[in-house]
């Protein structure tokens, strides 16, 4: 498997995709959403996190660990933001895992690389930096969020599969309902930067999870 940096060239390329919609459906929970995600996309629909809960987000439980994932629509087994001609209303603010497509990400060592993937049908696709597919602000900062937060939400399920062996797990309930409040749930300042909030809600989480679990 051939892995790629921010600065590699790779054929991602598919011109605007021409209306696919392919990686839109029959995705299940596999699209999860990180509080990156939710912060744009929160700010982009002017809905709040709970806002998005009620028709946009799901919750399904991976490992013990309660996370939020894009939903799909029960009939038509697409993306609940894929209009009708097969584009994103939310192209803009879409979440990571739908920007890197048809890009996965490969996390070893303490480091993220991409490869490419075998779902999308897309033919004769153009070669593109990876930084700029990604198509995110402060790309360097992101990657290493997105590091962060993937062996953060590792450990955290590492911890969650020891407290569901208990015969008493109320405290792995405690804390999912704690890791969806200092993440998703309370909002974030719009004033202030994103990973700053991130780094300090982090400390603090762990902070709480030290004391109390």
């Amino acid at each position: 498997m051939k892995l790629y940096g921010l600065n590699d060239m790779v054929r991602t390329d598919c011109r605007d995709c021409q209306g696919c919609s392919t990686c839109c459906r029959g995705m299940g929970d596999t699209i999860l959403v990180d509080p990156y995600d939710t912060y744009r996309m929160e700010k982009g629909i002017a809905k709040s996190f709970e806002e998005l809960l009620d028709n946009y987000v799901e919750l399904h439980v991976e490992d013990g660990l309660l996370l939020p994932n894009l939903r799909m629509e029960d009939e038509k087994n697409a993306c609940v933001f894929l209009l009708e001609e097969g584009r994103c209303s939310i192209h803009r603010d879409r979440p990571g895992l739908c920007r890197a497509f048809p890009l996965g990400r490969n996390y070893e060592d303490g480091q993220l690389h991409y490869f490419l993937l075998e779902d999308c049908p897309m033919e004769n696709k153009t070669k593109v930096k990876v930084e700029k597919w990604l198509g995110t602000p402060d790309p360097k900062t992101y990657q290493e969020f997105l590091i962060d937060w993937h062996y953060f939400v590792k450990d955290l399920k590492n911890r969650a599969a020891v407290m569901a062996a208990a015969p008493e797990n109320q405290k792995l309930k405690e804390m999912n309902l704690l890791f969806l409040q200092t993440f998703y749930i309370r909002p974030y300042d719009r004033k202030r930067d994103f990973y700053e909030q991130y780094r300090e809600r982090r400390e603090e989480f762990c902070s709480v999870l030290t004391d109390c679990f």
